[in-house]
């Protein structure tokens, strides 16, 4: 799912190129780049579908250029992630009613590469012979309010039957969640036969699942473009954890035993990089601190660099149009600024 626009992100993440395509950490590749590297370690090209505006088709050839054009899905409008997964759904039940899928975010960081790799590929032979529909929870260090939580039965079994889910809690909820030890957090991934998701679809979202399903004779042909669009300007704006996942009794989780940050704001990034003797973040080449302790320079100016003297604890992002000097613990402070910046 290449569709979002990484609002937490601005001012790097733009809607004309938001977060999942960009360089975050400095390495030389974008979010949706290691996402694909990442899964194929075990699926092979011709299996992976990237769902995404329509804007982004160029981008994501172009940054995955061993895709071909009709494996990327676009999206005329923003309708959240059930009609995204119906479409794929649909799509892939056409050709392989008997598939297996991951639906996983473009815009994470995961780390434990192996780990990664030999979990998936247990829950991907889990959910061939069952019809759970499986959920990845990371296990939480922290009482995140950022996160929705997801509440575990069984908690010693490798893949627990989910009780609910939580929507993000506020600080003391969040503290009480990370005590009781049975929630972790819901990291947005989902591992299940085509089989099993559809007909959840079809009785939790039939609306949805109806209109993909009746324009299916289009799939794979060139009437699929114009036929979709009017289907998704149609459809209801919903999640597929609120649409599906949060009402199905059929709903399982499994806890990574990989290190997992979706990297959503500033904050998650300084956390991710390599830092200096003095904690600043080291990103590439963009910043040089001087008498400076705990800071985030990101330059997103080719050949500049930023030269840091005597700030502690701030973030400071340089763009062609912006330029952002904020403190980076105060992550409320710093999204009332993007937004105000934003009007």
């Amino acid at each position: 799912m290449a569709g979002g626009i990484g609002s937490r992100f601005w001012p790097l993440s733009r809607p004309e190129k938001p977060k999942q395509f960009i360089d975050a950490l400095g390495i030389g590749k974008t979010f949706i780049q290691m996402t694909y590297e990442r899964f194929s370690e075990f699926i092979v090209d011709e299996n992976f579908l990237v769902v995404t505006g329509e804007i982004y088709r160029d981008l994501v050839l172009e940054q995955l250029p061993m895709l071909k054009l009709e494996q990327v899905l676009t999206e005329p409008c923003r309708r959240n992630t059930a009609p995204c997964v119906a479409y794929a759904t649909y799509k892939i039940y056409k050709q392989n009613k008997d598939a297996v899928a991951v639906v996983t975010p473009s815009d994470q960081y995961i780390g434990n590469q192996d780990v990664f790799a030999k979990q998936m590929q247990m829950i991907l032979d889990y959910a061939a012979k069952s019809e759970s529909l499986v959920t990845i929870g990371i296990n939480p260090t922290f009482p995140a309010t950022g996160y929705g939580y997801i509440q575990m039965e069984n908690v010693n079994e490798e893949i627990c039957k989910v009780s609910a889910f939580k929507e993000k809690p506020d600080l003391e909820t969040a503290k009480k969640f990370l005590t009781a030890g049975n929630y972790a957090w819901n990291s947005g991934m989902f591992i299940w036969s085509i089989k099993s998701i559809k007909a959840a679809l079809e009785k939790h979202v039939p609306n949805i699942a109806a209109s993909f399903a009746g324009v299916s004779r289009v799939y794979g042909t060139p009437e699929e473009l114009e036929t979709v669009n009017k289907v998704y300007e149609q459809s209801e704006n919903i999640s597929i954890d609120y649409g599906v996942m949060e009402k199905a009794d059929n709903v399982y989780v499994c806890r990574s035993s990989f290190s997992w940050s979706d990297i959503g704001s500033w904050g998650s990034l300084y956390d991710q990089l390599p830092k200096d003797d003095s904690l600043n973040a080291v990103s590439g080449n963009d910043g040089k601190y001087v008498h400076s302790d705990g800071c985030l320079v990101k330059e997103l100016n080719a050949g500049k660099r930023v030269v840091v003297d005597g700030l502690t604890d701030y973030i400071v992002v340089d763009d062609k149009d912006v330029l952002m000097i904020c403190p980076r613990k105060d992550e409320v402070r710093i999204k009332k600024l993007i937004e105000a910046s934003s009007k």
